[in-house]
């Protein structure tokens, strides 16, 4: 048990080394991590660290937010032969900040600091499931970051906390007209058709 102690104690040793030598070296960077921790989801400074290494931070190198992307996995294969559609996952591209990103978004639709991440993966978990669910919000962080990155600018939670709220249900004015329009359609037969005030 001593030794197996010993050995954990020295793994730990071993990580503390090794994550102070990346601190050291990510100094340069540090207004771009910044800027990657302001995004809800992500706290720890090693998975800011690890997705700045993994897609860099120029984001001229992307075509567009959508290129980004599809580069990390997040977007859905185009496997398509003879007009039919063979299968639409997500391909199997971005295989070390794909899994790091689903563990963000796993975090986003627990915390209470921007409720719209929440509101849109319950949204389409009705319809699609959990695992697609948390694969389209972890797509929409990765567009965060794009832009945040692109434009120097931190997470504005302000933009995404008016498309939090829902939507009012749009109820249509029906006239006496109408009505009578729509009776007379489903077979019934109106004696009067003037309209009284």
């Amino acid at each position: 048990m001593r030794v197996c102690l010993d050995h954990i104690d020295s793994i730990e040793k071993h990580i503390a080394d090794i994550e102070s030598v990346v601190l050291k070296l990510v100094q340069p960077y540090l207004p771009q991590i910044e800027l990657i921790l302001s995004l809800p989801g992500i706290k720890d400074i090693f998975t800011a660290i690890a997705i700045l290494g993994e897609i860099g931070m120029d984001m001229s190198v992307f075509l567009s937010d959508k290129h980004l992307c599809s580069w990390a996995g997040l977007t859905p294969q185009n496997n398509e032969s003879a007009g039919k559609k063979k299968s639409v996952r997500v391909s199997r591209a971005g295989v070390c900040i794909k899994p790091l990103l689903v563990q963000c978004a796993n975090a986003v639709i627990k915390s209470k600091e921007c409720p719209y991440f929440k509101i849109r993966y319950d949204q389409i978990k009705k319809r699609r499931g959990h695992k697609k669910a948390i694969i389209a919000i972890a797509h929409k962080l990765l567009i965060c970051i794009y832009h945040m990155l692109d434009k120097n600018e931190p997470f504005n939670d302000e933009l995404y906390n008016t498309d939090s709220k829902p939507t009012p249900t749009y109820a249509p004015q029906i006239t006496e007209e109408m009505a009578i329009r729509y009776l007379e359609n489903l077979g019934y037969q109106i004696p009067d058709k003037r309209i009284h005030d």
